[in-house]
């Protein structure tokens, strides 16, 4: 993301979105895309059908802003939008599938100072993470959510995020070893 998480979103935005302020929404695209690109490729592990949710998320935004309600999070509710788009697609396929070579990268930032042989080794490491795992650390670690909002997002307790992020962190710290 290319912002500091949701303290760069406002209410105001919404608001905008919802007048049929198509600025608004351009802002809010070139805000939080990648990071809801990076998490709906974590679940669906798939470009395409990651690409295809995000886009889907910003239609459900523009025709649905007006229906936001401020809890201070925002960026919450579009990690919430594109999760429930996500699991639809999930359903729609009714198939789980390896998560194809070519992609692994996909779902890494896209950080200008990380060259080709360290994005390499984050994308190994990453593959030695069990979906959730990844998931939890990509929320965290790229889109700098807090534990708490990631248990709300992908709807399991607090504990469990905790438990799995730092048995995550452990096996990368072991696989970079």
């Amino acid at each position: 993301m290319k912002t500091n998480g949701a303290s760069a979103l406002s209410d105001e935005l919404f608001r905008r979105i919802s007048a049929g302020d198509s600025a608004a929404l351009e802002i809010l695209y070139e805000q939080t895309h990648e990071a809801l690109y990076g998490f709906a490729l974590s679940v669906l592990k798939n470009a395409h059908d990651a690409e295809d949710a995000v886009h889907d998320c910003f239609i459900a935004v523009r025709n649905n802003a007006d229906s936001y309600r401020s809890f201070g999070k925002p960026l919450a509710w579009l990690f919430t939008i594109t999760r429930n788009l996500c699991l639809q697609q999930l359903r729609r396929k009714s198939k789980y599938t390896d998560f194809p070579e070519e992609n692994k990268e996909e779902y890494l930032p896209d950080n200008k100072t990380l060259n080709p042989e360290d994005k390499a080794v984050l994308s190994a490491c990453m593959s030695e993470l069990s979906d959730s795992e990844r998931q939890i650390v990509v929320l965290h670690a790229v889109s700098e959510l807090k534990h708490r909002e990631i248990a709300g997002i992908l709807d399991i307790p607090l504990s469990t995020v905790l438990s799995k992020y730092h048995r995550a962190i452990k096996r990368l710290r072991k696989t970079l070893q």
